[in-house]
């Protein structure tokens, strides 16, 4: 099923990729791997492009179908700015198969602090599955909202958990200061932190309005950020 739906999303006539694009890039891929594909010259003995497309993917391993799709989605003759359906469907096949066939270790993140706020988040298993999302993005070099969106909400599940509340980010930052001071924490360590998650909310919505990738360096930062600021929250809560 998931091979279909990647079939007609990169066939798609308006928002996919051209008959002949899709010829050239599995016929190179036949070649690299060694496969006989049923359509290598346009145009198709098939029915429309994204039959072709599928009948061709189908001949290769699970494996090299997960690279190809990977690989198709990030094609510099998509339509620009991509398409929103072909960025969904590179999100929903690493949130699906990375784990068996694409994952990689990150090599920038700073691991301990990931591991440590997974620790943290695990009494927490709504925000660690949104954290987890997002680190699953990170390491697949997924630089979308989507993976923004992921840490945010995370952050703010997190935050409705403690406080015991419906409330968004933006309307839990008073609350912070309180609970910072609450639990023995300094006025300007309350101050400094109530003022980055204020920052750290309007920069979120700023890419809001945006569907264009952010900048990896931005991304690791704000991941990171969101993993200090989730760990610390654990600690004072467990400490209150």
């Amino acid at each position: 099923m998931f091979l279909t739906h990647a079939s007609d999303v990169l066939g798609d006539t308006n928002d996919g990729l051209s008959g002949s694009n899709i010829v050239k890039a599995f016929t190179g891929y036949a070649f690299d791997l060694n496969v006989n594909i049923p359509h290598a010259s346009y145009p198709f003995d098939a029915a429309n492009k994204r039959t072709a497309l599928l009948d061709n993917l189908r001949c290769f391993e699970p494996e090299d179908q997960y690279r190809i799709i990977k690989e198709l989605c990030e094609h510099p003759k998509l339509p620009q700015p991509v398409p929103d359906s072909v960025n969904n469907l590179k999100i929903q096949l690493i949130a699906r198969y990375s784990d068996q066939f694409g994952s990689v270790s990150s090599e920038t993140l700073n691991v301990t602090l990931v591991e440590e706020a997974k620790h943290w988040l695990s009494d927490f298993s709504d925000s660690l599955k949104l954290y987890e999302s997002a680190l699953t993005k990170f390491n697949n070099n997924v630089f979308e909202r989507n993976l923004l969106d992921d840490l945010r909400l995370s952050l703010e599940l997190l935050l409705k958990s403690i406080f015991s509340n419906s409330k968004s980010l933006e309307n839990q930052i008073p609350q912070i200061g309180s609970f910072i001071n609450s639990n023995g924490g300094s006025k300007e360590f309350s101050n400094m932190f109530r003022t980055l998650v204020d920052y750290y909310s309007k920069y979120q919505n700023s890419f809001v309005k945006h569907n264009d990738a952010v900048v990896e360096e931005e991304v690791e930062f704000i991941f990171e950020m969101t993993s200090s600021f989730m760990k610390h929250l654990v600690k004072m809560s467990i400490k209150g």
